[in-house]
């Protein structure tokens, strides 16, 4: 194990710290929020917003930890303030020098994966880190980078709000200016947080609805359709013999396959959250309007497009199409079209398959 050396600034960038007095204050749900969105899009077990201190790093908020701080001369993140314009992503702790004795490593949480955006100060000076991590060794997709980035700068502008709040709060004699500066924060962080709340709901690979997203809109289309006595069917649409892609041409052609088909089924909709990515190789989208026989048919359509997609493999799909019932709910929709799509695999795949 490598200890992390101290920045050339070290006592600069500790003054800064100080001057924020955020250290060993309550947990607050603001930041607590912002690790569970950091999870959901990244995909990790744990998340985690860490300050460097002197001799220790804290956390503000963890999702997946029990600790509330840890020794500065184990902690991945007093590595990642050393370069505080760029995230460090460690994709393989076990083989990086710097971690491979790291008692966070060989022992508990087992630290295999970590990646952690720095928290930049209003003077430049890194804080701490956004940062999450996974037991097994992976990779951090463009997409999810940007988000934990954006989420480093969402954090470091509540840390920043707490600073003025303080010193405002100094200054009650200039109470017009207080108030203004207080609402021109507060603006920014709900434009923060839309634009975050937004990426939460949207795989970072496709760029669809995700499943979280996509139950919304289909709890909302079932009690339309139930309230208006209209027909509604849900598809299930599986790339067919995927994880041979995979295998045999490696994840980014994978990934490649994944995008085209996505992009395929959003130009198939004007109705953002109709067709979302369910998970893994998994496509969903919903008929709204559609017996059964004409969903079928829809996608009937689909399966000859993707067929025919310029992909450069033999690229072919199964889908499970299922028509909503009286009184039935979402669970039990989309296990029927689950049935389906278990059906078309079963008599040789590249087909619809329909339940009633």
């Amino acid at each position: 194990m490598i200890r992390p050396p101290l920045p050339a600034d070290e006592a600069a960038r500790q003054a800064t710290l100080d001057a924020y007095r955020i250290l060993d204050t309550p947990r607050e749900a603001a930041y607590d929020d912002l690790v569970e969105i950091a999870a959901a899009i990244c995909d990790v077990p744990i998340a985690v917003i860490t300050l460097v201190d002197r001799d220790r790093q804290w956390f503000k908020a963890a999702r997946g930890l029990d600790a509330i701080e840890t020794a500065r001369e184990v902690a991945f993140c007093a590595h990642a303030i050393l370069d505080p314009d760029h995230t460090t992503v460690v994709t393989d702790a076990r083989q990086d020098a710097r971690f491979s004795a790291n008692p966070l490593v060989v022992g508990d949480p087992n630290v295999r994966f970590y990646a952690g955006a720095p928290l930049r100060a209003s003077d430049g000076q890194p804080l701490g880190t956004f940062c999450v991590v996974d037991d097994r060794p992976r990779e951090l997709a463009p997409a999810q980078r940007s988000a934990l980035e954006a989420l480093s700068r969402q954090a470091t502008r509540l840390m920043e709000l707490h600073r003025v709040s303080h010193e405002l709060r100094l200054q009650l004699e200039e109470r017009s200016w207080y108030e203004q500066q207080l609402l021109h924060y507060q603006q920014e962080l709900e434009h923060q947080n839309a634009d975050l709340a937004e990426q939460s709901m949207t795989d970072p690979l496709t760029g669809l609805a995700n499943r979280r997203a996509f139950s919304r809109t289909l709890d909302l289309a079932i009690e339309h359709a139930h309230a208006m006595g209209t027909p509604l069917s849900v598809a299930i649409v599986d790339i067919d013999h995927f994880k041979s892609i995979n295998d045999l041409h490696g994840h980014a052609e994978g990934d490649r396959v994944l995008q085209m088909l996505g992009a395929m089924l959003l130009s198939t909709e004007t109705a953002r959250g109709r067709v979302a990515r369910f998970g893994g190789e998994e496509f969903v989208r919903l008929l709204p309007g559609c017996t059964l026989s004409e969903a079928a048919r829809e996608c009937e359509f689909l399966r000859e497009a993707v067929a025919a997609l310029p992909t450069g493999l033999p690229v072919t799909i199964s889908i499970g199409v299922a028509a909503l019932e009286s009184h039935e709910d979402a669970s039990s929709l989309l296990a029927r079209a689950d049935q389906a799509l278990y059906r078309a695999k079963g008599e040789g795949r590249d087909r619809v398959c329909t339940l009633p």
